[in-house]
């Protein structure tokens, strides 16, 4: 649902966007193609991935459905053969470049103990490597353009160490991406090519966040970044560049007064997940803590989730996990979601836990009652996760079995 008017700007233009065959990237694609922009499909997925959507070529059709043209190639970012072979393809079948967006990028919200290596250098060769290298190859051809922009799909420079305790790897990873902006947007000023960053002020519902909670209820659609895409690629680059823009801001300003059709599930209007590195108010360090008004809430909670263990619910988490309550009710308690039909209760789990949840004892409660959930609990500072944060998030699955019966 797209509530930005195509104005014709980027008409003959062309994109060359990584990380294009699906998501953010495709939605900015198809944005652009209405307009009758040339795009190229610059991502490494060329047969169909067995859990997500889309291909490149896929995603060329339609983008030539639109009216735009387009050009697949295979890419991976971290190869600086493919993307200078793709580079040139751009040039021999558009005669140039006007326009990058840095898309492609990993994820791994692990804390520092449980990071692969190998997971580590692939979000730091893909986020931070492949932003610069894409940049750095499409800087000569982006110098003959009269509206050259490089967009960078990565958030502003926010020092509070939240951001960095929790996972600290990521977190390195997106802001490098953003350093190539801080850095390229005054290098590459005397050759007009304006260099900007766009961060979503919520959760985009996208493969990504899919996989991480299992639900996109409270995330925005993708059409709300490209949206934001499209008007700062239609602004001059001589004058706009150095900007670390927010997609919301960027809509209200371009006159979207009503952005309710951008959320995927309108009624979680006032419940939408905040996106990372964005400070709000209820950071942890200004939280203040509130306590349960009567105590025996944790004993009952348990006792209901014990009924609700099963076999199949082992089977999708596949994770142990343990809870160190705060507060009223301070106590250690576990529930093994990996073993057998599942076990819980009172002290630490037999099995080493995949993830340590600590809050709060009133927020622990609201949690499994289903009033607060754990993604938002964790975005918000009323939940401090250590381990693997993905796996922790699959709590929120566990929680609609819970819900009817706690």
């Amino acid at each position: 649902m797209s509530l930005v008017a195509n104005t014709g700007k980027l008409a003959g233009r062309t994109l060359f966007i990584t990380g294009a065959s699906r998501g953010i990237g495709k939605a900015i694609a198809l944005k652009a193609a209405k307009d009758g922009a040339n795009v190229v499909v610059a991502a490494k997925t060329a047969e169909p991935h067995p859990k997500l959507p889309g291909t490149i070529y896929t995603a060329a059709e339609e983008i030539e459905a639109l009216g735009g043209k387009a050009l697949p190639c295979i890419v991976d970012v971290r190869d600086e053969k493919q993307v200078q072979a793709a580079v040139d393809e751009a040039v021999k079948k558009f005669n140039g470049i006007d326009i990058l967006i840095n898309n492609a990028s990993a994820i791994s919200l692990t804390g520092t103990g449980q990071t692969d290596m190998k997971r580590y250098d692939l979000m730091h060769n893909i986020n931070t490597r492949g932003t610069f290298l894409a940049s750095k190859l499409c800087l000569p051809v982006l110098k003959n353009s009269d509206h050259a922009h490089i967009l960078n799909l990565s958030p502003p420079l926010n020092m509070n160490p939240y951001w960095f305790s929790i996972h600290v790897a990521y977190t390195m990873a997106k802001y490098g991406m953003s350093m190539c902006v801080l850095g390229m947007s005054e290098e590459f000023k005397p050759y007009n090519i304006g260099v900007n960053a766009l961060w979503p002020k919520t959760a985009i519902a996208t493969a990504a966040i899919e996989m991480l909670t299992g639900d996109v209820s409270t995330s925005r659609k993708p059409e709300i970044v490209s949206d934001a895409a499209y008007v700062m690629l239609c602004k001059d680059p001589k004058s706009y560049t150095g900007n670390f823009a927010i997609d919301e801001d960027v809509v209200k300003a371009a006159g979207v007064k009503d952005l309710t059709p951008y959320a995927c599930d309108p009624s979680n209007l006032e419940n939408l997940l905040p996106d990372f590195f964005l400070d709000f108010p209820g950071m942890p360090q200004l939280e203040t803590k509130k306590e349960a008004a009567s105590g025996g809430q944790i004993p009952n909670l348990f006792a209901a989730i014990s009924k609700t263990l099963s076999a199949d619910l082992v089977k999708k988490t596949q994770a142990v996990y343990q809870f160190n309550v705060k507060g009223k009710e301070e106590g250690v308690w576990h529930i093994d979601l990996k073993n057998g039909d599942g076990a819980c209760g009172q002290g630490e789990p037999k099995n080493a836990p995949d993830a340590t949840l600590t809050m709060d004892t009133q927020h622990f409660a609201d949690m499994f009652a289903g009033k607060l959930k754990p993604t938002t609990a964790f975005m918000m500072g009323k939940l401090k996760i250590s381990g693997d944060l993905q796996k922790a998030m699959k709590l929120e699955k566990m929680m609609k079995s819970l819900k009817n019966k706690v």
